[in-house]
């Protein structure tokens, strides 16, 4: 099963793009996404852990679609803040995930590291112990250095039961690649785009970093790579994270009809902004 969404819902400009502009006060856009998506995954816990209560709201605002499931990042305090790390944190962390492991909607556990973790013996020793701690879950590495492009690396991440995030993302400096590795039972692909000028500008925000749109044959790659890290995968995740003015809503729907799944629903409110989606409406009907 393949199942393709954004990273996030939560975004100021796609107010009047992806989203109806005259919406009404019971608007929820989680529960508008998951009419197009089976999934989202959550950026927020990345920052924060959220509440039991919150993750048992967003269980419910999903209720209408069977098949969707939420991926989400782990806090960044084991990834990026080391240092502050208690244990405190993981006791949390864990309870916040409650609800969406018993409800059968967390579809995979992100550890996401920065560019600057790279492939040593040190590092490994520390995912060995963090994915020790994480067991329960069904856990993805994301990478961002060249450095763990190596056979060795994917198989360690294969004894400690760890899959492997693929990444499409600028090629600067020793940025890790193109890839279509499986290391575990889940395929995972995320989608930053590739605006190069942007990526490691000093300055650069989040929206001007993620302002990119991929074009017909950049799709027709990354559809071919898609399929290659199903084959191999029990369950795969596509993440579109070019997020900026509702672009990742624009290319996760066309993945979707390229990948010729069935009955794909587009938001009327997209086709006066991206007329490419007029195309794909026609395509599919």
């Amino acid at each position: 099963m393949i199942r393709v969404g954004p990273a996030g819902w939560s975004y100021e400009d796609w107010e009047g793009i992806v989203y109806p502009p005259k919406k009404g006060s019971k608007f929820d856009p989680l529960a508008y996404l998951a009419e197009f998506f089976d999934v989202i995954e959550l950026n927020n816990t990345f920052y924060r852990p959220p509440t039991p209560q919150m993750t048992n709201s967003w269980v419910k605002r999903v209720h209408s679609n069977p098949r969707f499931k939420f991926t989400a990042k782990l806090f960044r305090n084991f990834t990026h803040e080391r240092q502050s790390l208690t244990l405190a944190d993981e006791k949390t962390f864990k309870s916040s995930l409650e609800s969406l492991v018993e409800n059968q909607r967390l579809g995979a556990l992100l550890l996401q590291f920065p560019y600057s973790f790279h492939n040593t013996e040190e590092n490994q020793g520390y995912l060995k112990k963090l994915s020790e701690k994480f067991r329960e879950y069904p856990l993805v590495l994301e990478v961002r250095h060249a450095s763990w492009d190596r056979g060795s690396a994917y198989q360690f991440l294969r004894e400690i039961q760890v899959g492997f995030c693929n990444v499409d993302q600028p090629q600067v400096s020793y940025s890790i690649g193109p890839t279509k590795k499986v290391t575990g039972r889940i395929g995972y692909l995320r989608l930053h785009g590739r605006n190069v000028k942007e990526w490691f500008r000093e300055g650069a925000g989040r929206d001007a970093r993620y302002d990119y749109l991929y074009n017909e044959f950049e799709l027709f790659e990354l559809t071919e790579r898609i399929r290659q890290i199903a084959k191999d995968a029990e369950e795969m995740y596509v993440i579109t994270n070019n997020h900026y003015r509702g672009k990742a809503i624009c290319n996760a729907l066309e993945i979707k009809v390229k990948l010729k799944e069935k009955g794909v629903k587009i938001p009327e409110i997209m086709l006066e902004h991206y007329p490419q989606l007029k195309e794909l409406q026609e395509e599919k009907e």
